[in-house]
């Protein structure tokens, strides 16, 4: 029961995104409809879209030098965060800007995403 009104919020979100409020009167019916109607084609659009990207990479690692070149570069992730940790906690003139942490975040998610996957082999 909680997930599906999770799902019916995030859907009037995505419908008021939209530009359509959804009224008091048989919602969760309007609400079904008006996501066939408004936003199915946009998803499939959006799936589309996400394959494509993931079948280009997948496609760029199929040449084993950019396997090396990815597996550096996630090795290197860690590095550059540990450096750039080593500064914002010892260095106190340093100032960690919101592209450096929004930098950092992106490193670190891609860097759990691939070691996380070794662990699971």
């Amino acid at each position: 029961m909680v997930s599906y009104y999770g799902m019916y919020y995030i859907a009037n979100a995505i419908l008021l995104k939209l530009g359509y409020l959804v009224g008091d009167k048989i919602s969760h019916k309007v609400t079904s409809d008006a996501l066939i109607v408004f936003v199915r084609d946009k998803l499939k659009n959006k799936l589309i879209s996400d394959f494509e990207e993931v079948q280009e990479e997948a496609m760029d690692l199929i040449n084993t030098s950019k396997y090396e070149f990815k597996a550096d570069e996630i090795i290197e992730f860690f590095e550059f965060e540990r450096k750039k940790r080593s500064l914002s906690q010892y260095d106190t003139n340093y100032i960690l800007k919101k592209s450096r942490s929004e930098t950092s975040l992106n490193r670190s998610k891609r860097f759990i995403l691939e070691v996380k996957s070794l662990l699971e082999e």
